[in-house]
This record gives C-alpha cells, structure tokens and sequence, in this order.
C-alpha cells in the first residue's frame, strides 16, 4: 500500500452552525449528503460557470475541511470571506497536512477519495504518516487513472467542470440547489454542449511531451497537454475537432510526437471511437 505526503495540498477548515448552509449555496457539489469519511470533489465557480477554485470536502467536527492547493489558501480564504456576509462561520487555515494512499485501505483516520474509489484515500493530520511513496508516485498513479489536477492539467478561471470532468467524478450535483454559476453548468449538462474534455495520451515511442504542448491533427489545433508519466499523459483537446481530423484520416501529435487518444476508464461521455 503505497502512501505519499503531498506538500502542495493544505487544509481550510470551515466551521460554525451555519458552515454547512453556507457551503451549500456556493459549491458544486453536495455538502448536506456528504457522508463521514469521504472527502467529495468540489467547486467555487464564477457567476460564468468556469471553476476558481477545485478541492476535496471532508466533515470535521461541527464544520468541514477543505483540501486545495496550498498556493490557493489565500485568495481562497477572501473569496469564502467576501460571500460570508452575516453568517455564523469561520474560515482559517490549519497545520494539517496531507497525504494519499492507494492500492489497499490504510485504517482508521482515512477518508476515501470521493472522486474515484481506485484513487484511494486522503488523510489529514497533525503530522505526515511514515511515507513509501513520494508525490510523483501519486501523480502517476493519477494520471494513469485518467484523473486531471488544476494547473497541471487545466487552468482555473478558464476551464468549465464538464471540461476538467468535475461532472464524471461526482463534483457536480445536478439535483441540488442554487450554487455560484449554477446555471451555466446545468445548460452545459441538459444540452450536451461539453465539446472540450481532458483526456488521456498515450504515446507510442514511451517520452511524453512536456505540459503546455499543442496538440494537433492535420495542422489544426486540438488543444494542449497536461501532467505526464512515462508514457501517459492527460490533455484537455476540442473533441469535435478530434473527430474531424479522425474522419480525414489524420492522426493526433503533441510536439511532433505521435499520440493515441483514449477515454479515461471512468468516463461516461461521447468519445470518437476511433480515438482509442
């Protein structure tokens, strides 16, 4: 059972009478259903739907936990500040840290990862577990998994959560609420107008194109890459105009090098079936 720290993540904790309430008029995903010892997928999005900021929610005592990327607390803090207004909550950052493990249930104090059951679990705590695995280990365990990262593999701000496949990890409740950009994203789900997605690279001669190459078919753009280990990768491509070039019989390159395109194992959406 491989378990690794992950130094980039930090915890927010939320907390108060109303922390649930609070949360539940803002975020993408259900908070009033989350169950003890999962940690969901969620969301803050803009008024335009696009996603500012992406975590996982754990309970913790009267409140809930957030995990984000430690870069985010800040500016993660002001924006739940500026939405507080007069309600009965509190938001600060905590020493706890953080760490996955996959492979096999660790024990007591875990929570699962609500976003897919074979990515593992979560633990925050006071300090780290003993490690066998590093955070690079982590990421190619989810990259091979198909499962994207903010700012590795799409950008805040610009991407939708149907595009980061916030929609096929349960970081989306449809049947909840009002939320911030609530509106746009059930369009987006209702019409079926999710043309972007991020899927998965494989590449053929076994290096991966470093994050941030185009990729393209046929001399028109697809899109770009994202994360990558050893001969994985993840990308976020215009699947309308994969299955364009495929219909040309053109194939996909990402710097020059010839990639396969697949849909993550997890995936329910429309996929050009030639693409793998």
């Amino acid at each position: 059972m491989p378990i690794a720290p992950l130094p980039d993540r930090a915890v927010v904790a939320i907390a108060g009478e109303e922390a649930a309430g609070f949360l539940q008029g803002l975020v993408t995903c259900n908070v009033e259903t989350l169950p003890p010892g999962e940690a969901r997928p969620g969301a803050l999005l803009t008024p335009q739907g696009k996603i500012l900021f992406d975590f996982l929610i754990a309970r913790a005592g009267d409140g809930f936990h957030l995990d984000v990327a430690r870069a985010l607390v800040p500016d993660l803090i002001r924006r739940l500040t500026l939405y507080r207004l007069r309600a009965k909550v509190t938001l600060a950052e905590t020493p706890l840290t953080v760490s996955a493990a996959w492979d096999a249930a660790p024990g007591e104090g875990w929570l699962r990862d609500g976003r897919l059951p074979a990515l593992g679990w979560r633990l925050h705590a006071p300090e780290a577990p003993a490690a066998d695995a590093d955070e690079g280990a982590y990421h190619a365990h989810r990259i091979g998994l198909g499962v994207p990262e903010s700012g590795a593999d799409f950008t805040l701000g610009d991407a939708f959560p149907h595009e980061a496949l916030m929609d096929e990890l349960g970081g989306v409740d449809f049947r909840k609420g009002c939320y911030v950009g609530q509106e746009v994203v059930s369009r987006m789900q209702h019409r079926g107008t999710a043309r972007t997605r991020v899927v998965m690279l494989r590449y053929p001669g076994g290096a991966a194109a470093p994050a941030g190459t185009p990729v393209t078919a046929g001399g028109k753009a697809l899109g770009t890459t994202g994360s990558a280990a050893g001969d994985r990768g993840l990308a976020l491509l215009r699947l309308d105009r994969l299955a364009d070039a495929l219909a040309a019989g053109e194939g996909a390159e990402a710097g020059g090098l010839p990639v396969s395109v697949e849909k993550p194992g997890f995936a329910r959406f429309a996929m050009p079936a030639e693409a793998g």
